[in-house]
């Protein structure tokens, strides 16, 4: 293979990682243009620098490395606010309170699906040491704010399943919604601190139409959407979700998600139009 067609090749599997990375990012900040912020950068010096490609490194390992690179010298974890009470001046109250590395070693791992290896490589430490902030990050974790949590799946396996997660962690679980109309009800009548929804409800009406007008009625409030499709979602044309699960889901993704989320006061969701 010659230098040029290796070269395209790695830039085909960048591409084919990239709304994987702007996801990671987004979760990472809990906001969409900040994320988006942060893998434009990577994208910047990955051009400036194509030997960064050059190495044994996997492509999409590369890619994270270069992202955490930037992060670490450059970035603030979510974007600054004067306003004492704004989501984003919580966030960075209780971001201030983990362990260097931890959020970003877990959602790694638990979101991203890389294994401690190659978490050790993007973050530049040991095994131990990433297989530590894991474990940390977990711990601290486990101490985040309760609620009560409005589930909208239509598959009735796939909701007591997600409900017995959240339910696990000590939230209280309000309902679960099969369509839209169910949602706003169940919202309606008990409002929820936190949506975890599918995109595709049973009678072909939408969970982000159902988040959507949840929060038109009850201001917002963080949001974990799932989808068997995330590709479909990961455009970049349009506002996207900054917590996104992808099915087949294992209970570490979940609560990953619910427990970043509820770092963040808000969540941006996803427009229909």
């Amino acid at each position: 293979m010659t230098d040029t067609q290796t070269a395209t090749d790695m830039t085909g599997q960048i591409a084919a990682e990239l709304p994987y990375l702007r996801r990671y990012a987004r979760a990472l900040t809990g906001n969409q243009q900040t994320g988006d912020h942060y893998a434009a950068a990577t994208l910047e010096a990955l051009l400036s620098d194509p030997e960064i490609l050059g190495g044994d490194m996997a492509p999409k390992v590369a890619l994270f490395r270069t992202f955490h690179g930037i992060w670490a010298s450059s970035g603030s974890p979510v974007e600054e606010s004067d306003a004492a009470g704004s989501p984003e001046a919580r966030a960075q109250w209780r971001l201030s309170g983990l362990t260097a590395n931890t959020r970003e070693a877990l959602l790694l791992h638990s979101i991203e699906g890389f294994p401690i290896g190659d978490i050790a490589s993007i973050l530049d430490v040991t095994q131990d040491e990433a297989a530590e902030l894991v474990v940390i990050a977990r711990n601290e974790m486990s101490g985040t704010i309760r609620g009560k949590v409005l589930v909208i799946e239509d598959e009735a396996i796939i909701a007591l399943d997600i409900s017995a997660i959240v339910e696990g962690m000590g939230h209280e679980v309000t309902g679960t919604a099969r369509t839209r109309n169910e949602a706003v009800a169940l919202a309606r009548r008990t409002p929820p601190d936190m949506i975890l929804a599918d995109i595709q409800l049973a009678d072909n009406s939408s969970g982000i139409d159902a988040v959507n007008l949840i929060m038109e009625e009850m201001g917002e409030v963080p949001v974990v959407f799932i989808t068997a499709f995330p590709e479909r979602l990961l455009t970049g044309e349009r506002p996207e979700p900054a917590f996104l699960i992808t099915k087949p889901y294992s209970e570490e993704q979940v609560q990953s998600a619910v427990s970043q989320a509820n770092f963040f006061a808000s969540t941006q969701t996803l427009k229909t139009s």
